[in-house]
Protein backbone atom coordinates (compact mmCIF):
# COMPACT_ATOMS: atom_id res chain seq x y z
CA UNK A 1 0.00 0.00 0.00
CA UNK A 2 2.92 2.30 0.65
CA UNK A 3 4.04 1.88 -2.96
CA UNK A 4 0.61 2.92 -4.24
CA UNK A 5 0.51 5.96 -1.97
CA UNK A 6 3.93 7.06 -3.20
CA UNK A 7 2.91 6.54 -6.83
CA UNK A 8 -0.24 8.62 -6.30
CA UNK A 9 1.74 11.37 -4.57
CA UNK A 10 4.10 11.51 -7.56
CA UNK A 11 1.33 11.70 -10.16
CA UNK A 12 -1.14 13.86 -8.22
CA UNK A 13 -0.69 16.78 -10.61
CA UNK A 14 -2.08 14.77 -13.52
CA UNK A 15 -5.81 14.41 -13.99
CA UNK A 16 -6.09 10.72 -13.14
CA UNK A 17 -9.52 10.43 -11.56
CA UNK A 18 -11.10 8.53 -14.46
CA UNK A 19 -8.13 6.21 -14.90
CA UNK A 20 -8.00 5.42 -11.18
CA UNK A 21 -11.74 4.70 -11.14
CA UNK A 22 -11.22 2.12 -13.90
CA UNK A 23 -8.22 0.58 -12.13
CA UNK A 24 -10.14 0.40 -8.84
CA UNK A 25 -13.00 -1.39 -10.56
CA UNK A 26 -10.61 -3.89 -12.12
CA UNK A 27 -8.85 -4.55 -8.80
CA UNK A 28 -12.14 -5.11 -6.96
CA UNK A 29 -13.26 -7.54 -9.67
CA UNK A 30 -9.93 -9.35 -9.39
CA UNK A 31 -10.37 -9.63 -5.61
CA UNK A 32 -13.81 -11.19 -6.16
CA UNK A 33 -12.30 -13.62 -8.70
CA UNK A 34 -9.65 -14.67 -6.18
CA UNK A 35 -12.35 -15.43 -3.63
CA UNK A 36 -14.21 -17.48 -6.22
CA UNK A 37 -11.06 -19.48 -6.92
CA UNK A 38 -10.54 -20.10 -3.21
CA UNK A 39 -14.02 -21.57 -2.93
CA UNK A 40 -13.24 -24.51 -5.19
CA UNK A 41 -16.13 -26.81 -4.34
CA UNK A 42 -19.80 -26.06 -4.82
CA UNK A 43 -20.44 -27.01 -1.21
CA UNK A 44 -17.95 -24.35 -0.04
CA UNK A 45 -19.39 -21.72 -2.38
CA UNK A 46 -22.88 -22.50 -1.13
CA UNK A 47 -21.83 -22.18 2.51
CA UNK A 48 -19.90 -18.94 1.99
CA UNK A 49 -22.53 -17.23 -0.14
CA UNK A 50 -25.34 -18.13 2.25
CA UNK A 51 -23.69 -16.01 4.97
CA UNK A 52 -24.78 -12.84 3.19
CA UNK A 53 -28.57 -13.22 3.65
CA UNK A 54 -29.42 -13.78 0.01
CA UNK A 55 -32.56 -15.70 -1.03
CA UNK A 56 -32.04 -19.44 -1.22
CA UNK A 57 -32.73 -19.68 -4.96
CA UNK A 58 -30.09 -17.02 -5.65
CA UNK A 59 -27.53 -18.79 -3.45
CA UNK A 60 -28.18 -22.01 -5.37
CA UNK A 61 -27.83 -20.18 -8.68
CA UNK A 62 -24.54 -18.54 -7.73
CA UNK A 63 -22.98 -21.60 -6.12
CA UNK A 64 -23.71 -23.82 -9.14
CA UNK A 65 -22.40 -21.33 -11.67
CA UNK A 66 -20.11 -22.99 -14.21
CA UNK A 67 -18.62 -19.82 -15.58
CA UNK A 68 -14.99 -18.97 -15.07
CA UNK A 69 -13.75 -16.91 -12.13
CA UNK A 70 -13.65 -13.66 -14.10
CA UNK A 71 -17.31 -13.95 -15.15
CA UNK A 72 -18.33 -15.22 -11.72
CA UNK A 73 -16.73 -12.12 -10.20
CA UNK A 74 -19.41 -10.02 -11.88
CA UNK A 75 -22.09 -12.05 -10.14
CA UNK A 76 -20.27 -11.78 -6.81
CA UNK A 77 -20.68 -8.03 -7.09
CA UNK A 78 -24.08 -8.56 -5.44
CA UNK A 79 -22.41 -10.09 -2.38
CA UNK A 80 -19.07 -8.31 -2.06
CA UNK A 81 -19.94 -4.67 -2.26
CA UNK A 82 -17.24 -2.04 -2.32
CA UNK A 83 -17.77 -1.45 1.41
CA UNK A 84 -17.25 -5.16 2.14
CA UNK A 85 -13.95 -5.17 0.25
CA UNK A 86 -12.85 -1.95 1.94
CA UNK A 87 -13.61 -3.46 5.37
CA UNK A 88 -11.16 -6.25 4.53
CA UNK A 89 -8.33 -3.75 4.10
CA UNK A 90 -8.39 -2.52 0.49
CA UNK A 91 -8.27 1.25 0.32
CA UNK A 92 -9.59 2.53 -3.03
CA UNK A 93 -7.02 4.55 -4.92
CA UNK A 94 -9.65 7.01 -6.09
CA UNK A 95 -10.57 8.10 -2.58
CA UNK A 96 -6.91 8.51 -1.61
CA UNK A 97 -6.25 10.50 -4.80
CA UNK A 98 -9.18 12.82 -4.08
CA UNK A 99 -7.91 13.25 -0.50
CA UNK A 100 -4.47 14.25 -1.80
CA UNK A 101 -5.84 16.67 -4.39
CA UNK A 102 -7.92 18.53 -1.79
CA UNK A 103 -4.83 19.49 0.20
Amino acid sequence: MQFIKGWLQYFKLADMKGILRDIDGWIRRRIRAVYWKQWKKIKTRYRMIRRYNIPEWKVHELANCRRGPWRAALMLNQIFSDKEIASQGYMPMTSYYLHICEN
